[in-house]
């Protein structure tokens, strides 16, 4: 990366609900407002499609595939603003279902993400309903000069899922969420976030689900773990610059990267079972 490039980014913290046209609608309409703010990539949460709480049999009835009304409509409107839109989708998988990220432009799907590391803990048992991602070789889209890698929510826990898209390439890690309240898991967000930025040297950008559900904050931090834009407790959005020279600056002064010692293997199965 000799030339600086800058790539603006939006997060887009909102609630989705059992209404998948409604969710639809909404992202539609955040969209077109971060879009005119400048923004070229727009990030909304874990559950953009369908979301319920507590998690029951209606994820599977309103799962949906690759090619379904969610990513179609996703593909309308970045193809409307010129934007590359990352969310989560309740993605078909058999009996359960998959808690998928899906990276999409006016061209179509550019990249998915599914959810490896199931939310078994805190005294909640998403693997009721999900079926955990297989451990395979991540997807990276490069949007500008920046190479961008997704995980979900619970992985942001295992040092060892960011690390992985490091080794891809990612300049920056994309990390939609539904960051279930309680207590601690406000700091245990905000910590892990700049932790994986800092350790890393790359962009952390995350979207949670706001109040009464999730913690919010969702936040877009720089390499060195500076949260550069951020939303409160409410929906909202955050927009924010990222820049090549950024990336470079820091992994020159701090080369983590390249002085490590130890790589990661993957330990194979399901976790969550």
């Amino acid at each position: 990366m000799s030339e600086t490039a800058a790539l603006t980014v939006a997060v887009c913290q909102f609630s989705p609900t059992a209404s998948r046209a409604d969710n639809r609608a909404r992202i539609a309409e955040l969209t077109a407002d971060a879009a005119a703010r400048g923004a070229r990539l727009v990030v909304f949460p874990e559950y953009s499609s369908y979301f319920v709480d507590p998690m029951d049999a209606t994820l599977a009835e309103n799962s949906e595939s690759l090619d379904g009304d969610f990513v179609l409509a996703l593909q309308a409107t970045a193809s409307a603003h010129e934007v590359t839109i990352i969310a989560g989708l309740v993605e078909s998988a058999g009996d359960r279902v998959s808690n998928t990220l899906v990276a999409v432009d006016a061209a179509g799907l550019r990249a998915t993400y599914r959810k490896q590391h199931l939310y078994d803990a805190f005294g909640q048992t998403e693997s009721d309903w999900i079926e955990p991602g297989e451990l395979g070789a991540p997807e990276t889209l490069d949007i500008g000069e920046l190479r961008v890698a997704m995980m979900t929510c619970y992985d942001l826990r295992f040092p060892e899922v960011a690390r992985t898209l490091v080794d891809a390439g990612a300049d920056v890690i994309v990390v939609p969420a539904e960051w279930v309240r309680g207590p601690l898991k406000e700091h245990h967000w905000t910590t892990l976030l700049a932790a994986r930025a800092i350790e890393n040297t790359v962009y952390v950008i995350s979207a949670d689900h706001p109040a009464p559900i999730g913690v919010g904050h969702s936040q877009i931090i720089d390499p060195q773990g500076v949260v550069i834009a951020g939303v409160g407790t409410a929906e909202g959005i955050a927009v924010a610059e990222l820049t090549t020279d950024a990336v470079a600056r820091v992994r020159e002064v701090n080369p983590v990267l390249r002085l490590r010692r130890y790589g990661v293997v993957p330990r194979g199965g399901h976790a969550g079972r």
